[in-house]
């Protein structure tokens, strides 16, 4: 089945050293976006999307990449509000083939967003974008599922 490029298990490790550190919520998210970025194609700018309260919308928390205008997401909008609104990841192989999709730039090709989620429900969002076509496969996605469900159990 192949090897991610993201190597899943020595971030979620530095992620539980940060955390039994006293690390701050927006130190872990930028340590975990930080470290997915490093993987390399085809991450290309990872956003680390919190749920606001009383959870309408979605703030950028953190985020390592391309600059995006996108700090505020209601919910329902674009790609990243409908994952927490339907309460499933998206994995969109050509962004241009999207009706929903909010282009934070020209460059990005492919998009996948995971759901962290809680015990109460979901918490935020790890938004990649790729310049690369069909950027992800499940292989990837399982990667950055790894570390979604790690900073749910520490946040």
């Amino acid at each position: 089945m192949g090897e991610s490029v993201l190597r899943a298990q020595p971030l979620v490790k530095r992620l539980h050293g940060a955390f039994c550190r006293d690390v701050e919520r927006g130190e872990l998210l930028r340590i975990a976006a930080q470290g997915i970025a490093d993987a390399g194609p085809p991450y290309t700018s990872v956003y680390m999307y919190m749920l606001n309260s009383p959870g309408d919308e979605l703030a950028l928390e953190a985020y390592v990449g391309r600059e995006t205008t996108h700090n505020i997401i209601p919910l329902g909008s674009g790609l990243c509000g409908k994952a927490v609104t339907d309460g499933n990841d998206i994995n969109v192989a050509d962004v241009t083939e999207e009706s929903a999709y909010l282009a934070c730039n020209l460059q990005t090709k492919s998009e996948l967003i995971v759901l962290i989620r809680g015990h109460d429900g979901v918490l935020g969002q790890i938004d990649v974008d790729s310049d690369v076509p069909n950027g992800f496969n499940e292989i990837e996605h399982a990667a950055v599922r790894e570390v979604a469900d790690a900073l749910a159990a520490l946040l």
